[in-house]
């Protein structure tokens, strides 16, 4: 058996960041080396930053990627780095043409191997996802090589994230390389969940190929996406070895005994096609790494409302922290919604940089005004008021004296609208991010003013956060206040009050919707499950409600199309994950006969939510 001591880089890249990024794997190869590893592992595309879309497209980006990849082999040479193997994505470009329509030149999603400051070999990722919120088969051209790395004495495969979740493939040609290590450089995003899934994953693979197998992570956000770390390493027998933790950078350091390589270095082509390239870093067992041996950790995993909540915490931070700001604002209306956006800010950019405003209207209850002061006095955020009645008398006036008078749901929707260019203003005025306090469920259905405090600025922290789950993390967050001797940030009343928009006299929403539970239900079914109207309705839901809910959906497209950005928690979030045409007549309807058994005709007229 030969000794190698391995360390997984769970960095936070950031895209197009090639310097940044190249001193983020170097400073891993430095700690790395001081505790005597053997090889490093970076994350899938940690040089340019993932996903880098349309930047593929670009030459110059290309170019710079490769330039970056000589510079850090250089750079770990010139550090006395250079015999420590280093494993690292970044983007690369092809001289053949596998696909039509792709010429030479055309990117690659790679990988490459640096030892004593060149590259020792270079692969591109095999299988290219497009689904979800991937869209590579756009961009890259895919390869067909396994590369097996020896490295004292034990062969080393390595794949790129996409790789391992398909059967075919890379996973068989690593059965067939007699490797004994399978290491999976990946960029996968989170959501609820995944962590289950990857973890069964990588333990089949381990089982079916017999190799212990090395996962990492990035970690960190990117636009409407966040990397959640959770990088793994698992035995051949499917137990789990060592853990990162979750939504936090960590390099990850672990002794592992392997057996010794006994198949020639020479290329072969597996069952299925792939080439299996192979070289040498050190043929002979290393050195036995310093002592004392390095035993693996095993970070606890976080309980689903944490996890979340972490989730939206640095998908903010990110957010801010990468696009250069320092700041945000926030409308603060006493109501649930913005009382969590206001704690998570706090939590991702501290109090001294989250500024709240309170713009009571004409309708605006007492306590909506007091419960918006309590949450400021609670997290100690920048707070103000601004009297929204006086500016929309003064609208109201200026279109009365052209000749039409404003009412109904165009009065409530100014007066909302009014907030959201009060809160552009102070954001032009004093650099401030705006912050849209909107939840998906709302979102969903178009229960939102276009352009109002819900839904306006340059990122909205619960976007993908149903109305039900809103409450739900509220709670979790003052909990844990609570557990650490913390005052809980959240007033009580506001989450144990009735919601309501207060843009009318009296005014909840449960004048416009059903109870959330059942809305939440419902939209579960129809935008994460992709069900059709019949199959919702045998799940038990009313079948006129079900059609009502399915057409606000689809009606609202153009809303979600006008939305910020932000982060995804759920399998499917509005964006990058569903996107369906704006103009669009397909119309489903309830069952006639299923209608009249419950008491009720189908709807006739559509409807519409004010815009």
């Amino acid at each position: 058996m030969a000794q190698l001591r391995i360390a997984l880089a769970q960095i936070n890249p950031t895209v197009g960041d090639l310097a940044g990024n190249t001193a983020l794997v170097l400073q891993a190869a430095r700690e790395a080396s001081a505790a005597g590893a053997h090889l490093l592992a970076a994350p899938e595309q940690a040089l340019t930053g993932y996903p880098i879309e349309d930047l593929a497209l670009r030459g110059s980006f290309v170019d710079a990627s490769r330039a970056a990849l000589e510079d850090l082999g250089t750079r770990l040479a010139e550090e006395g780095l250079g015999e420590l193997v280093v494993v690292v994505g970044y983007l690369d470009e092809t001289e053949w043409v596998p696909r039509a329509g792709f010429p030479a030149g055309s990117p690659q999603n790679a990988a490459a191997v640096l030892h004593r400051g060149s590259v020792l070999i270079r692969s591109a990722k095999h299988h290219l996802p497009n689904y979800g919120v991937f869209d590579e088969y756009r961009y890259f051209v895919p390869g067909n090589e396994l590369p097996v790395v020896r490295i004292g004495g034990v062969d080393v495969a390595v794949a790129i994230c996409e790789d391992l979740w398909q059967d075919r493939g890379t996973p068989a040609a690593a059965a067939e390389s007699g490797a004994n290590l399978l290491l999976s450089i990946n960029a996968s995003p989170y959501e609820l969940a995944k962590d289950d899934e990857r973890y069964d994953l990588m333990r089949t693979r381990a089982i079916e190929t017999g190799c212990t197998v090395v996962y990492v992570n990035q970690v960190g956000g990117q636009d409407e996406l966040v990397f959640d770390g959770d990088s793994l390493v698992v035995a051949p027998d499917g137990s789990l070895l060592a853990r990162a933790g979750k939504f936090v950078e960590q390099l990850v350091v672990m002794d592992l005994e392997l057996p010794e390589a006994d198949l020639p270095v020479e290329d072969t082509v597996a069952s299925n096609g792939m080439t299996i390239r192979r070289v040498v870093a050190s043929a002979e067992p290393l050195a036995a790494p310093p002592a004392p041996r390095v035993e693996p950790v095993i970070e606890e995993q976080p309980d689903e409302h944490e996890e979340i909540y972490r989730a939206l915490v640095l998908g903010l931070r990110d957010y801010v922290r990468k696009n250069g700001f320092k700041s945000v604002l926030f409308g603060l209306s006493g109501g649930i919604d913005s009382a969590l956006v206001a704690a998570i800010a706090v939590d991702a950019v501290g109090a001294e940089n989250a500024y709240a405003v309170s713009m009571p209207s004409a309708y605006s209850s007492e306590h909506s005004k007091s419960d918006a002061a309590d949450l400021a006095r609670r997290t100690g955020l920048h707070y103000e008021t601004v009297e929204v009645a006086p500016m929309v008398d003064a609208y109201l006036k200026t279109i009365a004296d052209a000749g039409t008078a404003i009412t109904g749901v165009a009065d409530e929707n100014l007066q909302a609208r009014v907030r959201g260019t009060i809160l552009m203003a102070l954001s032009n005025q004093r650099g401030h991010l705006v912050l849209a306090t909107g939840n998906k469920s709302e979102l969903s259905v178009g229960y939102a003013t276009l352009y109002d405090a819900g839904s306006i600025g340059g990122y909205s922290p619960i976007k993908d956060v149903p109305k039900t789950l809103v409450w739900d993390l509220a709670r979790w967050r003052n909990a844990a206040a609570e557990e650490r001797g913390e005052t809980p940030p959240i007033p009580a009343n506001s989450i144990e009050k009735e919601p309501s928009a207060e843009l009318r006299p009296d005014q909840k929403d449960s004048d416009s919707l059903p109870d959330y539970e059942l809305l939440d239900g419902i939209l579960d079914l129809y935008v994460k499950g992709d069900k059709g109207i019949d199959e919702i309705v045998e799940a038990g839901y009313d079948p006129v409600l079900v059609e009502r809910i399915i057409r606000l959906t689809d009606q609202a497209e153009y809303k979600r199309r006008q939305y910020p950005p932000g982060a995804k928690i759920s399998p499917k979030a509005f964006g990058r994950d569903r996107r369906l045409p704006i103009t669009n007549r397909f119309a489903q309807k309830a069952d006639a006969a299923a209608a009249r058994r419950a008491g009720q005709e189908p709807a006739g007229q559509q409807e519409r939510a004010g815009h």
